[in-house]
């Protein structure tokens, strides 16, 4: 019975993952992201040149999506990779409750880019129960060592559904 149990909930968190990659491949087309992987050297310089690549440490607000108000702040951790792909890890969340950031990034183009992830939330039991989602605007400084982003969340349950939204701004450090 044990032996079943772990290879069913192997199996759905294998299709969550595949779901996943496929969800964000398609994001990733539809809000017309320039992807990293795509580009050469010439449409780089077009661009500006400017690259979020690296690893940042973020200091994140919630907030409150009618008034801006702050509601908490924390740190995280993002790392952006060549090719349009980016993970990321927060202390939002005790780490037995959610697991890393899985996302893709693109330039919008100068010095604007955007990024959406997920990550999976589990009750504390281990169970998933949810999904959350983070879509970000960022904009890099002139001297691409400080980002600053606006973020919509979402939670899903496992079936899909929203069933919880909510707003953040962050302001990153680039790590030497």
């Amino acid at each position: 019975m044990r032996t079943t149990s772990r290879f069913i909930t192997r199996l759905v968190l294998f299709a969550a993952t595949t779901n996943l990659a496929i969800l964000l491949m398609s994001y990733d087309a539809s809000v017309g992201i320039v992807n990293a992987q795509g580009q050469n050297q010439n449409e780089r310089s077009q661009l500006g040149g400017k690259t979020i690549e690296g690893t940042w440490k973020v200091c994140v607000t919630l907030r409150n999506c009618q008034t801006g108000g702050e509601l908490r702040n924390f740190p995280a951790l993002l790392t952006f990779v060549k090719g349009g792909t980016f993970t990321g890890a927060t202390t939002a969340f005790p780490p037995s409750q959610r697991g890393p950031d899985h996302g893709v990034w693109g330039q919008k183009g100068g010095d604007q880019f955007a990024a959406v992830s997920e990550a999976f939330l589990f009750d504390p039991a281990g169970t998933w129960v949810s999904t959350q989602r983070i879509t970000q605007a960022i904009q890099l400084s002139a001297q691409q060592d400080v980002f600053k982003s606006n973020a919509a969340v979402q939670f899903f349950d496992t079936a899909g559904n929203v069933i919880s939204t909510g707003c953040a701004t962050a302001i990153a450090t680039r790590l030497p």
